[in-house]
């Protein structure tokens, strides 16, 4: 299948189009000559060093083909292989939208998030496919975004009372969205969010017994870890902020 997808549930891999094209100057890896051991005559051969991707070679039509790809109504599990063109913040929304999927809950646990990442989320929710959103994100990134991007969240995402964030010591990467039409979506691997400009694999499927297992430990989460006080108006956690 073309635009860097690996579906499981494929029978005969030889059918697959697996179009990685991936040259081998991608991964060649520089090294520091005095530390380097001598490879001369050597079983050991250095890796090469990897190339990285520019942004403006991340195409959103990755995301999107995979969205129509995937068969919304028998989402059963389909297993996805990605390389590092893919953003999977896009794939949500593209999925949600292809799919025109009304989402009662949708709970993000993620290492990292981009500007785009949250731009697509308040797009979502600004049209209402989203009724509620939980982002649980790690203390790593709080910390190193708590003046740019965690202010944006807020400035964003938090309006008519539906969003919440929450941090902890997370290196979770899992994705839960309650449908209307009574669906448990549970995405779930190594993906953040943005772009990792790696070979990424996750799994994503219909399952409540899985779904409830993650809500029932996020919620914890969020109700411990939460930053935002619902009792307090937008605004004046604004100001807070701020100060």
């Amino acid at each position: 299948m073309k635009d860097n997808l690996i579906e499981s549930q494929i029978n005969d891999f030889s059918e697959i189009d697996n179009e990685f094209n991936i040259d081998e100057d991608d991964f060649d890896i520089s090294f520091d000559p005095e530390k380097e051991i001598s490879l001369k005559n050597s079983r050991y051969i250095k890796p090469k060093k990897e190339r990285s991707i520019p942004y403006n070679k991340l195409k959103y039509k990755n995301a999107k083909k995979l969205a129509k790809d995937i068969n919304f109504e028998s989402l059963d599990r389909v297993f996805v292989v990605v390389d590092g063109s893919f953003i999977f913040g896009d794939f949500i929304e593209a999925f949600i939208i292809n799919h025109r999927i009304n989402v009662t809950e949708m709970t993000l646990s993620t290492l990292s998030m981009s500007q785009d990442n949250i731009d697509s989320l308040a797009n979502l929710a600004d049209n209402d496919y989203i009724q509620k959103l939980n982002i649980i994100v790690s203390d790593y990134f709080y910390s190193h975004e708590r003046g740019n991007l965690i202010k944006y969240m807020y400035e964003k995402l938090d309006k008519e009372n539906i969003f919440q964030l929450a941090v902890c010591r997370t290196h979770c990467k899992v994705y839960c969205l309650k449908t209307e039409g009574g669906k448990h979506i549970v995405i779930h691997g190594s993906v953040n969010l943005r772009s990792s400009d790696n070979l990424e694999q996750f799994i994503i499927e219909d399952n409540k017994e899985i779904y409830d297992f993650i809500m029932d430990y996020n919620e914890k989460i969020i109700d411990r870890y939460k930053t935002i006080e619902k009792s307090i108006k937008s605004k004046e956690l604004f100001n807070l902020i701020k100060n």
